[in-house]
């Protein structure tokens, strides 16, 4: 169910709330893919009177002109003619004017729809400029925030070379929430099961928002995923179609189906869809990864260019390509209740929990919670899957160099029984072998000095503790230390 107040965000609350109280005109920009909350946060900083909020449509900019001027002068009760408003820079002047004795917020969302392309953009902006840089006359505050979901476009505003660089006093990327936020938004559930709706539901709270967390979390998934009507289901299938400049968008969602069914590699996924790794599949990628559906990864320690890998970065869209397509047979042929009790529950979904997205919930819980616990301080966390030497599978699911240059390895565990003795003989082995292969990251991590970092969500038996190496540093986490 939806949250009555705002989750997260603070950081962009505090500086558009006090850009807003200024005693000078300010001019923002905020973007994030759909659904992220843009609309939410902008809609609930201020009260309703103070805000002239406008979402621009696809149509044309003409027709959004029109629809601008008829909200303005319905928020403010003047009278404003299409006739006197042949410009963009005439517009923006009466907006910018608008109860003048009074601070005002006006919210110009989906911005890119204001214009008719790349070049049009321009314009638009130009225009604004223009009327920004000839000198605002009010006797209150005032501040515009320009928004929308065509990331790059908006991104291309602050950027060198457009009419706004230099002049925006904020840019604010809003991202999905993190494990622990979309925790927050399904706050009764238990921990694990907190744990089990984000990998269902991911960071986007427009998802979050429909799960009701009163009702077990398989009922969610089942009328929400796995139904052919779910609601969150068709948006993940749907989501696509809404992205501007993608044509045959057919083809990006057959790439990430071939990454949710296994494909890592620019060459699996391209065998995996049964064309040539070429150069227009290599550039549907890169465009996956610029709209943040794709993210890349490496094995700690390689080159940024060498071994990549992908993988779908918000776990809904992991869910449907992973399991909900690999199930799509028996859920037409049981139900999407059967098909989860009989089918994912017991095969797919817990190794999909705990190999595809506890990792990355530990990972996001050393970043949030580890400074502050005075743990170590560590930039970025990775880790590293591949074969030894020997052509034996290695993995290691927790590598990280802290910043005075010491290694912090560790294992994650969303099993259902305490991590025992082997848990922690298995990672020094795994070190041992990279080492013996000539990893010298593995070498290091295996001096006494460099600590190792294990987080069990069913926590640690008495057998862990008496092999630990009392010489070194071993935290151990359980999933209570992920939700302080």
């Amino acid at each position: 169910m939806a949250p009555a107040a705002l989750i997260d965000r603070e950081a962009e609350s505090a500086k558009l709330r006090a850009l807003a109280d200024g005693e000078r005109p300010a001019l923002a920009l905020v973007h994030g893919r759909r659904r992220v909350g843009k609309t939410f946060l902008l809609s609930n900083l201020w009260p309703a009177e103070r805000v002239l909020y406008y979402s621009a449509s696809a149509t044309t900019p003409a027709i959004n002109r029109q629809t601008l001027l008829d909200e303005a002068a319905r928020w403010s009760g003047e009278e404003l003619r299409i006739e006197d408003h042949p410009t963009w820079r005439t517009v923006f002047r009466t907006l910018f004017g608008l109860r003048s004795d009074h601070p005002i917020v006006i919210v110009l969302d989906e911005f890119q729809y204001l214009a008719d392309g790349e070049r049009g953009m321009r314009e638009v902006a130009s225009e604004l400029n223009a009327v920004w840089e000839s000198g605002l006359s009010r006797a209150a505050g005032l501040l515009v925030v320009l928004s929308g979901s065509a990331v790059h476009t908006l991104e291309a505003l602050a950027a060198g070379g457009s009419p706004l660089y230099g002049r925006l006093d904020a840019v604010l990327p809003l991202r999905p929430f993190d494990y622990y936020d979309a925790g927050q938004m399904v706050s009764r559930y238990a921990l694990r099961d907190r744990v089990r709706a984000y990998a269902a539901f991911g960071g986007l709270p427009a998802n979050l928002a429909v799960v009701d967390d009163g009702r077990p979390l398989k009922e969610n998934i089942a009328e929400l995923l796995l139904s052919p009507h779910g609601v969150v289901r068709v948006r993940v299938q749907t989501e696509l179609d809404q992205e501007e400049g993608l044509r045959s968008t057919a083809r990006y969602r057959a790439v990430l189906a071939s990454i949710g069914l296994g494909a890592r590699t620019a060459g699996e996924i391209a065998s995996a869809m049964g064309q040539q790794s070429d150069t227009a599949l290599k550039r549907m990628i890169e465009q996956l990864e610029d709209l943040s559906y794709l993210v890349r990864e490496v094995n700690f320690g390689a080159s940024p260019q060498r071994g990549v890998r992908y993988r779908l970065a918000d776990p809904a869209t992991r869910f449907h390509h992973g399991i909900g397509l690999w199930a799509e047979s028996a859920v037409a042929a049981l139900g999407p209740e059967a098909a989860w009790r009989v089918r994912i529950e017991p095969e797919a979904f817990p190794s999909y929990v705990g190999r595809h997205v506890f990792e990355d919930v530990a990972r996001q819980a050393c970043r949030r919670w580890g400074p502050s616990r005075g743990l170590p301080a560590v930039a970025e966390w990775g880790r590293w899957a591949g074969h030894d030497r020997s052509r034996r599978e290695v993995e290691v699911d927790l590598a990280g160099r802290t910043l005075d240059d010491t290694m912090v390895t560790g294992s994650i565990k969303f099993r259902t029984r305490p991590a025992g003795v082997r848990t922690y003989l298995d990672h020094v082995v795994a070190l041992e072998r990279l080492a013996d292969s000539g990893h010298g990251w593995a070498q290091e991590a295996l001096d006494p000095n460099s600590p190792f970092w294990f987080i069990s969500a069913a926590g640690f038996a008495p057998s862990f503790q008496e092999t630990a190496d009392p010489a070194r540093e071993v935290i151990c986490w359980t999933i209570d230390d992920l939700y302080p």
